[in-house]
């Protein structure tokens, strides 16, 4: 995974199956069921203007080098959808208390 310094958010770049490679933005690691799982937004290309999100399973090795992995099932796509739904609302709810907290200490 590469850290992009240029901008507020890290970057990985995929390889995808037809050959082709992406650039995304880290948007959350998140739980859902018994694993972890990583949600990426495409910086370029259709997937980007249609604001598409990629989710993976998420696991790390023992080098801490991060592994991602297809999610297989209809069914734990729907939880791990469900999850990511609930982890979009809590940052939409921490930028709005870290807002209140700013205008507070003017």
């Amino acid at each position: 995974m590469a850290d992009n310094n240029a901008n507020e958010y890290s970057t990985v770049t995929l390889s995808l199956d037809d050959g082709t490679e992406c650039e995304c933005a880290i948007v959350r690691i998140f739980p859902a069921g018994d694993n972890n799982y990583i949600a990426l937004l495409p910086l370029e290309g259709e997937a980007a203007s249609n604001d598409e999100v990629y989710l993976y399973r998420y696991t790390e090795k023992d080098n801490g080098e991060p592994v991602l992995e297809n999610i297989e099932s209809d069914e734990e796509y729907e939880t791990v959808a469900d999850a990511f739904d609930e982890e979009l609302d809590a940052m939409e709810y921490e930028e709005l208390y870290a807002e209140e907290d700013a205008e507070n200490e003017e």
